[in-house]
């Protein structure tokens, strides 16, 4: 009888160990997933234009593309009260076909016109 009271005692004790080290290992890959995904969190700044019916990114030194703009969590008309617009967009970026695809989360307004700025090295 005492070691069958003794046994049920060390199960319970390894039991309770694995359980501990399954919790443990989860919250682990849990937070593993946050830090990825903060990882893959970006902002960039840029024009906000149209081109072809597909919202973009423009930098503004050479209104060249840098991005086709997605919405996340919010309608894809959002991004038209922004057109002409340098603003910073927040969200993740994805690789694409031609160019890279930025699911956007939150814009922010830096200047309310867009116009080319000369780059560092250029003489005004």
């Amino acid at each position: 009888m005492w070691y069958s009271v003794k046994a049920a005692a060390i199960v319970t004790i390894l039991a309770t160990g694995i359980s501990h080290s399954v919790a443990a290992e989860q919250a682990g890959k849990s937070n593993a997933k946050k830090t990825e995904q903060k990882k893959s969190e970006a902002s960039l700044s840029g024009c906000v234009d149209q081109q072809e019916g597909q919202y973009v990114l423009v930098d503004d030194h050479e209104l060249k593309v840098i991005a086709n703009l997605e919405a996340e969590g919010f309608p894809t008309e959002g991004f038209a009260k922004h057109m002409g617009e340098k603003v910073t967009v927040q969200g993740t970026q994805n690789p694409g076909g031609t160019r890279p695809v930025f699911k956007v989360r939150h814009i922010e307004i830096v200047s309310e016109t867009c116009a080319p700025q000369p780059s560092a090295g250029e003489k005004k």
